[in-house]
């Protein structure tokens, strides 16, 4: 089984930083395209970012300029800074894997349980 386990949400004032982790774990040969995902209250799930094995990054318009996602494919894990918050970036981040290979099996859209980012004074 492979799971995705988010971590470093939180409450941050308008202006601050946040760094999220996505560390996936199992018994995992690869990982295809990994992206952030979220969701605010009220309003369907949207991809904030997206990166491949290789090649070019891509963000919603809305966050160009201020998130920047990396992975590290030796720890199987991807990351998204987030810098000068604002309150409509407030939502529960998801991490998505679209293709997982693993041991004995591939695994299709692989998701983290979400982890909350309040962005308030």
């Amino acid at each position: 089984q492979v799971q995705l386990v988010e971590s470093g949400g939180g409450l941050v004032q308008p202006g601050g930083s946040l760094r999220l982790s996505c560390a996936a774990s199992g018994s995992i040969v690869s990982i295809n395209a990994m992206a952030w995902y979220r969701q605010a209250p009220g309003k369907q799930r949207e991809l904030v970012a997206a990166i491949p094995t290789g090649g070019t990054t891509n963000y919603a318009d809305s966050v160009k300029g201020r998130f920047t996602i990396s992975r590290d494919n030796a720890r199987n894990t991807v990351y998204l800074q987030m810098n000068s918050l604002k309150p409509e970036d407030t939502a529960v981040y998801y991490c998505n894997a679209d293709r997982v290979r693993g041991i004995s099996r591939w695994y299709l859209e692989v998701w983290g349980q979400g982890t909350l980012v309040t962005v308030s004074s």
